[in-house]
């Protein structure tokens, strides 16, 4: 049996405590109150959450092996590493996307060689159905990287009524409000905040009407957070995500230098949007912090494709989030590692026992442990992902990444 002890931060408590687990099942055998000195013992600087889980990246590998260039499930399983990430679920917007049983598993295979559990979406696009085995989805209702989109609204719901019941994960961008602002001389225009709430009502309307367990994935406006709020409270199955970029910046900070390099979908919103998110976090009112990691090589950055590399940085930007934006810690270990966990559950084999994202006896034993009086400035060199660039570069982070384990190994980005 190993043991690590220190202070464990959990979705309901911060506590002193020592952990042990076997390394044969990669599973947690006890947690009890008190230092073991006998464990290996964390310092006072240190704590101990269990394992943080991305739920919203772009691996980009697919059967077709058109973009693992940008990145693939190798490259991006050292990415998650990197930031202290032990699992991740993968998007479909492949050139060959996972929308039937057998391009699924033919994606999944490829997975097997990965470090960590990545979990698929399934795409569902223009006449797709459900798959025979139980899957998460996702549905892009307006344009996107791919082709794995509606052109409208009422396309969208001829498909979607086939997948009642079902967990579905909703990119909430109007089409035709994308088409009627496609002039517009900025990124930012091209894509308003009215393209978001508009497609939120809509997503809101299907997740109702067809009893669907509904995620909204990368939110960032105000007014609709607005309207998700609302619908929680009469009760229906819908959660949200946020990025670490539309926690931290907003169309204030946009320069002729940078703005390629924070071009994204959605994009950045104004200040009053941002602020919005951060608050929408410790009222409990979104539930997942996931960071669209959408690497493209620095050519295609230059060139102004959307989509950012944020995955080496997820541990990192929690450090600032409980230091910087006074998150509290078991607020983290809930959208970090709870939530995440929670979502996954029922994907992942047998050998993660009662699941992951919390830490109890027959769980997984992830870990994911922060220093939080190590401040580090996140340098180019530090980067795993394929994409080899981070809106991050040459930012101090408030803290740094101690320990990644998974499944009771101690785990290191190659």
């Amino acid at each position: 049996m190993e043991k690590i002890a220190g202070k464990i931060v959990t979705h309901e408590k911060e506590f002193l405590g020592t952990i042990e687990f076997d390394e044969s099942t990669g599973l947690v055998t006890q947690v009890k109150e008190g230092i073991d000195p006998s464990a290996r013992v964390f310092s006072d600087d240190c704590v101990i959450f269990p394992g943080f889980g991305d739920i919203h990246i772009h691996a980009r590998e697919d059967v077709s092996g058109k973009h693992t260039y940008k990145e693939d499930f190798l490259s991006a399983s050292a990415a998650a590493i990197n930031g202290g990430v032990i699992h991740v679920a993968d998007m479909p917007n492949n050139p060959v996307p996972p929308i039937d049983d057998e391009s699924y598993s033919a994606k999944q295979a490829l997975t097997k060689r990965a470090p960590i559990h990545i979990t698929l979406y399934a795409g569902i696009g223009p006449h797709t159905k459900p798959l025979t085995k139980k899957v998460p989805y996702k549905v892009f209702m307006g344009p996107s990287i791919g082709e794995l989109f509606f052109h409208d609204n009422p396309s969208l719901e001829e498909v979607i009524k086939h997948y009642h019941g079902q967990d579905v994960s909703f990119h909430c961008e109007d089409p035709e409000i994308l088409i009627a602002n496609k002039d517009q001389p900025t990124h930012e225009q091209r894509r308003p905040n009215e393209a978001e709430t508009v497609a939120t009502d809509f997503a809101l309307y299907l997740i109702e009407k067809y009893n669907l367990k509904g995620k909204l994935c990368h939110y960032s406006t105000k007014d609709g957070l607005s309207k998700i709020v609302a619908a929680k409270k009469r009760g229906v199955k819908v959660t949200c995500e946020v990025t670490p970029t539309h926690l931290m910046f907003d169309t204030e900070m946009l320069t002729e230098t940078n703005h390629k390099w924070f071009q994204m979908n959605p994009p950045l919103r104004g200040r009053e949007d941002r602020e919005a998110m951060v608050k929408g976090i410790l009222d409990g009112h979104i539930d997942y912090l996931a960071t669209d990691h959408a690497p493209h090589s620095i050519e295609e950055k230059q060139k102004g494709t959307s989509g950012i590399s944020q995955l080496d940085t997820y541990g990192l930007f929690v450090t600032y989030m409980i230091l910087k934006l006074n998150i509290p810690m078991t607020l983290i270990a809930k959208i970090c590692s709870k939530n995440p966990g929670e979502f996954v559950a029922p994907y992942l084999p047998k050998q993660f026992g009662k699941g992951v994202g919390i830490i109890n006896e027959g769980y997984a034993a992830n870990f994911s442990i922060l220093n939080l009086k190590k401040p580090v400035e996140f340098k180019k060199s530090m980067i795993k992902s394929k994409s080899g660039w981070s809106p991050f570069e040459g930012f101090q982070f408030p803290g740094s990444i101690e320990a990644v384990y998974y499944l009771g190994k101690e785990i290191h980005a190659k």
